[in-house]
């Protein structure tokens, strides 16, 4: 599920407030409002790069909220044709998604928000790569964005780079539980789907993973409590 984080533009309005006078007489409570008055009216300044940005931001988060319901629908639906069809929304909201948030870092490169989702967009569509290129340019911006450091850990796993995805986890057990917990779900499912269909990978490797994955499932067990970010962290 997505953790969206929403960037607001503050933008000055200007009221014209129209003052009508009767023939010396003062207007008090009641009456319509005379004819022909000023109403109130939009800046009309052109926003900057960066407010432009902002707004392209907003939209894709909402697109990733609506994508990432219908492939909750999906995984929920029983009926082949319904599940398909929540699929196809997803994919088309994430394609959606994946334009404003490009649109934005092209207008700020120095987003890493929107880095972030770029990333997530494109894991979603299936590039991993693209993905963990986009991850990588939002940790150079911010190295402590944890939800980047997250997701790059999903992707790794995408590309069966189990040795990166364990250093993802390390890094995020050190400073934020709740979402090690979520990229150690990950990588349970990982093991299972492996190990049904191994996808070239090495089936010594593969126990290999298996393995350390039970060892951290146990020490976070044992754990639970001992970091406040495991608790108050966001969750996506």
């Amino acid at each position: 599920m997505l953790r969206s984080t929403r960037i607001l533009i503050v933008m000055p309005l200007i009221l014209v407030v129209g003052v009508s006078l009767y023939s010396g007489a003062r207007a008090e409570g009641s009456g319509s409002a005379p004819s022909g008055g000023s109403m109130p009216q939009m800046d009309s300044r052109p926003m900057t790069p960066e407010e432009q940005a902002t707004t392209a931001y907003n939209a894709g988060v909402r697109l990733i909220k609506s994508a990432d319901k219908d492939l909750a629908d999906a995984a929920k639906a029983t009926d082949p044709k319904k599940q398909q069809k929540a699929q196809d929304n997803a994919k088309k909201d994430f394609s959606r998604a994946l334009a404003r948030f490009e649109s934005a870092v092209k207008l700020n490169p120095n987003m890493y928000q929107a880095w972030n989702y770029v990333g997530y967009s494109k894991r979603n569509l299936g590039d991993h790569g693209g993905a963990l290129e986009a991850y990588d340019l939002a940790l150079k911006l911010n190295p402590q964005y944890v939800e980047a450091i997250e997701y790059r850990g999903h992707a790794y796993l995408g590309l069966n780079r189990v040795g990166d995805a364990k250093q993802a986890y390390l890094d995020l057990f050190a400073g934020n539980r709740a979402l090690a917990d979520k990229l150690l779900v990950a990588m349970k499912t990982w093991v299972s789907s492996h190990r049904s269909d191994a996808q070239g990978v090495d089936s010594t490797a593969l126990e290999d993973f298996a393995k350390w994955v039970d060892e951290r499932g146990s020490i976070a067990s044992n754990t639970t409590g001992l970091s406040p970010q495991g608790t108050l962290a966001s969750w996506r």
